[in-house]
C-alpha cells in the first residue's frame, strides 16, 4: 500500500478509536463505523516475511516439534482440550477435514499457546499498527488442515492474519443470529445450510489470503473455513 493511502487509513482508524457510537445508534460520526460496526480487510501494512519464513513446516517442526500443544475441539463452545506433542499433531492430525465428522470430534490447534515456549517465534510477528482505546492485544496462533474451521461464534474485537494458505470468513452483525448447529463443522454448514439461505439471509463473506488481515468488530458472529492447510495468527483486543 502506498504511503498516502496508508496514512489516510491510519487517520480514519484514529478517528474510529475516538468516535464510538452511542448505545443503540447504529451509526458513528467521524469514521468510527470501521472500528465498531464494520469488518475491514487490511493489506500491505506490515512486513511479516521473516515470521512467515519461520512458520514453514520444516522450521516449525525443528524448533517446536517436541513442545506439548493444547488442542481444542472445532465447535462453537470448544470445552474439550487435548495435550500432545506438536509433531504428533502435524504428522497425524493435520489433514483435510472429513465432511462427515462433527466439530466436537475434530481437534484444532488455535489459541491456548504457551507464550514462553513460543516466544522465539512470536517476537518476529508485527501486528497491525492499530489499537482500540482501553484494550490490550493478545496473540492466538494456529495451524489447521484444509476444510477445517470453527463454526459460528462471537467474542471481542481483533485482527486475523493468514501467514500460509487461505481462510474464508462468514460474518453476521451482532443483532442477526445465524442459523447453525454448534457441533457441526463450518464445512457441513456450507454444504447443508448455506445453499438454502435467501439472499438477504446470507452473511458477509470474504477470503483472506497470505499477508492479508481481517479486522472483526466486537460481538460479530463469524465462522471460518480454511481452504488450504493454513497458518494464521489473531490479535485479540481485550
Amino acid at each position: 500500500m502506498a504511503r498516502g493511502p496508508r496514512a489516510l487509513l491510519l487517520a480514519l482508524w484514529a478517528l474510529a478509536a475516538l468516535a464510538r457510537p452511542s448505545s443503540g445508534s447504529g451509526e458513528a460520526g467521524g469514521g468510527g463505523w470501521y472500528a465498531f460496526v464494520k469488518p475491514v480487510i487490511l493489506q500491505g501494512l506490515t512486513d511479516n516475511s521473516r515470521f512467515r519464513a519461520l512458520c514453514s513446516r520444516e522450521r516449525l517442526l525443528t524448533s517446536f516439534g517436541d513442545n506439548i500443544v493444547r488442542l481444542s475441539t472445532a465447535n462453537t463452545y470448544s470445552y474439550r482440550k487435548v495435550d500432545l506433542p506438536f509433531q504428533e499433531y502435524v504428522e497425524q492430525l493435520l489433514h483435510p477435514q472429513d465432511p462427515a465428522s462433527l466439530g466436537n470430534d475434530t481437534l484444532y490447534f488455535f489459541g491456548d499457546n504457551n507464550f514462553t515456549e513460543w516466544a522465539s517465534l512470536f517476537r518476529h510477528y508485527s501486528p497491525p499498527p492499530f489499537r482500540l482505546l482501553g484494550t490490550t492485544p493478545a496473540y492466538s496462533f494456529g495451524i489447521a488442515g484444509a476444510g477445517s474451521g470453527v463454526p459460528f461464534h462471537w467474542h471481542g474485537p481483533g485482527f486475523s492474519e493468514v501467514i500460509y494458505g487461505r481462510k474464508r470468513w462468514f460474518l453476521y452483525p451482532p443483532e442477526k443470529t445465524p442459523e447453525f448447529h454448534p457441533n457441526k463443522t463450518t464445512l457441513a454448514w456450507l454444504q447443508d445450510t448455506y445453499p438454502a439461505l435467501a439472499p438477504l439471509e446470507r452473511p458477509l463473506e470474504c477470503t483472506i489470503r497470505a499477508g492479508e488481515v481481517l479486522y472483526f468488530p466486537d460481538r460479530w458472529w463469524h465462522a471460518t473455513l480454511n481452504l488450504d492447510t493454513s497458518v494464521f495468527i489473531s490479535t485479540f483486543l481485550g
